[in-house]
């Protein structure tokens, strides 16, 4: 069934021509075809499931686009676009977030993608009693623990913090090493050890003169 449905398609990807149902005349057509599915056909053609020739005529200009759980900050974007979005259509104020519901909405991984978010952010919107929607409005929980640091300050010295201390294990304690890893200069990386309170969580060595 599928091939023969295949095996058709081909057919007018190649001849460009088509035949109304019930016709026996050959009309031609000037198209561009544009297609998406979410299976990996390379795998189908393994498994005998799909034609690899008709995948070779589909597959000149391919764009992948990759699921909402990989594409970093694309959540919170789009949760805010539907929530304004249904916001209108049900006649409502623009709602706001929590941030307990953002945070929930950046850590769940979406199995559904975004037709799952629509429908979340939606029934989340017309269920809504207040002017926000929490994690819970929309059926989600909030990670436990502490929210990762967005403030610049912050993720700067969390990164820096890190680096150094990587740096100066790397090279058993060494200051002068470290600083030469790190590429910047011995005094520099002193500072940094007294701001970032380093000095009692990591052994260094001061370098001979």
């Amino acid at each position: 069934m599928f091939f023969v449905l295949q095996v058709k398609i081909l057919r007018f990807l190649q001849e460009r021509v088509i035949e109304r149902v019930g016709g026996r005349e050959e009309i031609s057509v000037d198209v561009r075809i544009v297609c998406a599915t979410h299976q990996d056909l390379k795998k189908l053609i393994e498994e005998s499931r799909f034609r690899e020739d008709l995948y070779y005529r589909l597959s000149e200009i391919v764009i992948a686009v990759p699921p909402l759980r990989d594409r970093h900050g694309d959540a919170a974007l789009l949760a805010h676009a539907f929530m304004r979005k249904f916001s209108r259509q049900e006649g409502r104020s623009i709602l706001s977030f929590t941030q307990d519901a953002l945070r929930a909405v950046e850590a769940y991984p979406w199995p559904g993608n975004v037709r799952e978010m629509e429908n979340y952010v939606k029934r989340a919107v017309i269920m809504t009693d207040g002017s926000q929607i929490g994690a819970e409005d929309l059926g989600l929980s909030a990670p436990a623990g502490e929210p990762e640091p967005i403030n610049l300050r912050e993720v700067r010295d969390a990164a820096e913090r890190n680096a150094i201390i990587k740096a100066l294990s790397r090279v058993d304690g060494n200051i002068l090493a470290a600083a030469e890893l790190l590429g910047v200069s011995r005094p520099t990386l002193y500072d940094l050890v007294d701001r970032l309170g380093l000095k009692q969580s990591v052994s260094i060595k001061k370098a001979e003169d």
